[in-house]
């Protein structure tokens, strides 16, 4: 899909381009939609999950789980005010997100552990007893 989006913004910058118009694409934050990237990856006992959330303050960051469904929401907010007409390039993004992610086996809630440190959000999320692997020994008659 990530193909196509960039074949799509290079037709795009080629058909501005040969209109005589700046190919300086002016918009600004607020009209743009975002969400963090995510990975999430299996480490036995627990789900790590880490957000690329950077210039935000943890207040500003809303983690919930419901069910088997993890859910991050909140809202990044620009440091300066800046008038539309005053933008030259604008790529970051701002305004309020969510991202709900379906987890494959199900949790303990209540020992969830997240972080936040550089600009990343780290969550623990161990898996319930039931979600873990059970070794079974094999017995030789």
């Amino acid at each position: 899909m990530w193909k196509e989006l960039e074949d799509m913004e290079r037709a795009m910058d080629s058909l501005i381009s040969n209109t005589g118009a700046p190919t300086v694409w002016r918009r600004t934050p607020s009209e743009v939609g975002w969400a963090p990237v995510m990975e999430v990856y299996d480490k036995g006992d627990e789900f790590v999950v880490h957000a690329d959330l950077p210039g935000m303050n943890k207040e500003d960051i809303d983690i919930s789980v419901t069910g088997d469904t993890l859910t991050i929401s909140g809202e990044r907010k620009a440091k300066e005010e800046v008038k539309e007409q005053d933008y030259y390039r604008c790529e970051l993004c701002y305004g309020k997100f969510s991202r709900a992610l379906t987890l494959p086996a199900t949790v303990e809630t209540e020992n969830i552990n997240a972080a936040y440190k550089d600009g990343i959000l780290e969550i623990k999320l161990p898996k319930s007893k039931a979600a873990k692997p059970k070794k079974i020994d094999i017995s030789v008659k």
